[in-house]
């Protein structure tokens, strides 16, 4: 810290000396010379706060981002909602039950929200353009009065029929 203060010193008198020589061999500017003056000794002031402050708060010797840029990646997880919809889908081909009370609830969410962000058209409402919109397929999947199916165990959905069920919904 000494030998800052004491550095700071002697490049302010430096300027002091510069600012003499030139106020004798140019004794017309004095107002630009006595700005140009300040600056000079107000950047050395500013450039000796900066290095103290430097000192008394080192740097780390490494920042967070190097480190963590160079440790081991990790594994992507994936987002658990999208697990459990992996799961529904993949019991959906299996079992009854799992398509009316897993996969029917997720498919009537997007199909109404999409009907009514993209056509104003409500799911429930009975309209036929509804209908129309869904497709045979998925409209027998998400309309309101289907029926819960008798065997628990019975038939799933055909992992083909699924697919175009989804894709039909992609295209709402």
């Amino acid at each position: 810290m000494k030998g800052l203060v004491t550095g700071l010193a002697v490049a302010a008198a430096l300027a002091t000396l510069a600012l003499v020589v030139v106020a004798v061999l140019l004794p017309g500017h004095r107002p630009l010379e006595e700005d140009i003056y300040v600056l000079v000794v107000g950047g050395m002031a500013v450039f000796a706060a900066v290095l103290a402050a430097r000192r008394a708060y080192p740097l780390s010797g490494r920042s967070a981002l190097a480190e963590a840029l160079e440790s081991e990646p990790r594994k992507a997880v994936p987002p658990p909602d999208l697990e459990r919809t992996e799961r529904v889908l993949s019991m959906s081909t299996n079992a009854a039950f799992d398509v009316h009370f897993r996969l029917r609830p997720i498919l009537r969410e997007i199909a109404e929200q999409r009907l009514a962000d993209r056509r104003g058209l409500r799911l429930d409402s009975g309209d036929r353009r509804v209908r129309e919109a869904l497709g045979n397929e998925l409209w027998e999947l998400v309309r309101p009065e289907r029926e819960a199916p008798s065997q628990r165990f019975g038939q799933g959905i055909a992992p083909e029929r699924l697919q175009h069920v989804i894709e039909r919904l992609e295209t709402l």
